[in-house]
């Protein structure tokens, strides 16, 4: 179902549940209820996510987990993207703002930190060439046909059999459980209270990122009382004071790596250094250490 379908859809739902309410109604009220409240029976069947995300997959029925393919050190580097990123002398990293803790602006210096930067900056690092970031679309990113505009995307993307076609994928350097909360306007505290079936039962209504869903949340938009998103986000959402409570705290679980653009400049001299880095931040504790400063637990384990 397309976007435009489906927030057509959400409307109409939202239509239904206010023609039910009765004349006088104030909206989020049924009769007999406490004002401001809502019955379980009254949530739309809709759940906010992503757009080209994963949990969008899992809802429609198209999530195709996957594993990298083998990574080989190739006997020569002429022409290879790596040979370019080192006479720039600097990488150009796609990334995400507005999705913390894994990216996001320090409301203070209005530098970008986080999980997936601190990742990108010790790759960098390890390459010995300065960082750049850049901000494009989540759904232009996962199309591929980068056309040069980037070099890399190190911003949690979770390795399928259809990204897999465009996209070249490293070994994983961490792994998220997939996590389905409630605004806590809803009033519900489990998935067996909802009036529906999930993920058959429900419509998916997307927005650019997931951070939009839990911002619409916060602004009071009723028919976003369902969210799927990484739990680490979907925590970063409590903890910031947005009224979500986890419902399912593991739907699935994910592992996320770092891309390279299959249609872009040869690459596989790059894409060797960049697994063969991860490889040693998990030797080594780097990544783990990582982690437990953003996350506060180690999630660079495979489940």
């Amino acid at each position: 179902m397309s976007s435009r379908a489906r927030v057509a859809g959400l409307l109409g739902v939202a239509m239904f549940i206010a023609a039910c309410a009765g004349p006088g109604a104030s909206p989020g009220t049924t009769p007999g209820t406490t004002p401001g409240t809502t019955p379980a029976a009254n949530i739309p069947a809709v759940v906010c996510v992503g757009a080209s995300t994963t949990y969008l997959d899992w809802l429609t029925g198209d999530f195709q987990p996957d594993v990298p393919d083998p990574i080989e050190q190739p006997a020569d580097t002429t022409g290879d993207l790596l040979e370019t990123i080192r006479e720039r002398g600097r990488i150009i990293v796609s990334s995400d703002p507005n999705y913390e803790p894994q990216s996001f602006l320090d409301p203070d210096t209005q530098e970008l930190v986080g999980f997936d930067v601190d990742v990108a900056r010790a790759i960098a690092e390890e390459l010995e060439v300065d960082i750049e970031f850049v901000y494009p679309d989540w759904d232009v990113i996962t199309a591929g046909s980068w056309a040069g505009r980037w070099d890399i995307s190190v911003g949690s993307m979770t390795i399928t059999t259809p990204r897999k076609e465009i996209l070249s994928f490293s070994r994983p350097y961490y792994y998220t459980p997939a996590t389905l909360a409630a605004s806590t306007r809803s009033g519900i505290t489990s998935e067996d209270e909802l009036p529906f079936e999930l993920p058959d039962g429900v419509e998916a209504t997307t927005l650019t990122t997931d951070a939009n869903c839990a911002e619409a949340i916060r602004d009071g938009r009723t028919e976003f009382d369902l969210w799927i998103s990484s739990g680490t986000t979907v925590q970063s959402a409590i903890d910031s004071g947005i009224p979500v409570r986890v419902i399912t705290d593991s739907i699935f679980v994910e592992g996320l790596a770092v891309a390279v653009d299959k249609s872009g400049p040869p690459h596989a001299a790059l894409l060797y250094e960049i697994d063969r880095i991860i490889g040693e931040m998990h030797a080594d504790g780097r990544l783990t250490a990582l982690s437990e400063k953003w996350f506060e637990e180690d999630l660079t384990q495979e489940p």
